[in-house]
């Protein structure tokens, strides 16, 4: 049973997130260069559906990642899920958002049976759950042997030449143009916050393995502030 600091760090992000829905594309591409595109097809290659297998997306908001799967295999059937339905309103007026299976429910608590699909992805979605590992534990449960559970989300900045840049891009910059773009600017700092003080990747990697992954490995983009882990539930 959560706590309750677990239930009201869950309600602000859940509020905050409802805050930012309306701006949350705009933003995203802005606040990654654009380079969330590249991304979101490297994902897709790397959890290697079959041809019109069964994908499922959590944290799906308004489903950059869901609609991108099926620009690449349109007979794809895809589920996304989020926990806050004003995100998800805004995935649903895009054109071919009727080709997706929009669910509102908790990453922690999936309402889907076991190994019920080929693989299950997620974008910046475990920076924000309470609990990390229940909610990797949630997606090993309900991908079949042997189908990969990828992640996307940020790192903290390295140690090098290029740490103060990156501290102050996402301590300084990101909340300025939150402010200044959205008159949001406290739901950007929680979002540069929580990308600060996120797992390692390292530990991460180590959490994927403890709930049931194998080949798991990640890579490090944008100068190491994001990486995408990759790992397959076992056929054992």
């Amino acid at each position: 049973m959560a706590s309750k600091k677990d239930e009201a760090k869950a309600g602000y992000i859940h509020g905050m997130f409802v805050k930012i829905s309306s701006d949350y594309d705009f933003m995203n591409r802005l606040m990654t260069f654009g380079m969330h595109l590249s991304w979101r097809r490297m994902m897709i290659a790397m959890a290697d559906v079959p041809g019109g297998g069964r994908l499922l997306d959590v944290g799906t908001g308004t489903g950059d990642i869901a609609f991108e799967a099926l620009r690449i295999d349109p007979a794809l059937q895809v589920v996304g899920v989020d926990f806050t339905a004003e995100m998800m309103k805004f995935g649903r007026r895009r054109e071919g958002s009727e080709k997706i299976q929009w669910c509102l429910a908790d990453a922690l608590s999936l309402p889907f049976p076991d190994a019920a699909f080929d693989a299950v992805v997620s974008g910046f979605l475990l920076r924000n759950v309470v609990d990390v590992r229940s909610a990797l534990m949630e997606q090993v449960r309900v991908v079949k042997p042997g189908g990969s559970v990828v992640c996307l989300d940020t790192s903290p900045a390295r140690q090098g030449v290029l740490r103060p840049l990156a501290l102050f891009y996402l301590k300084m910059i990101i909340p300025f143009m939150g402010r200044l773009l959205t008159g949001k600017g406290e739901a950007y700092r929680y979002l540069t916050t929580s990308s600060m003080n996120f797992l390692q990747p390292e530990i991460l990697a180590e959490i994927m393995r403890d709930t049931g992954l194998e080949d798991v490995h990640f890579k490090r983009l944008m100068f190491g502030n994001i990486a995408l882990h990759r790992g397959v539930r076992s056929k054992r």
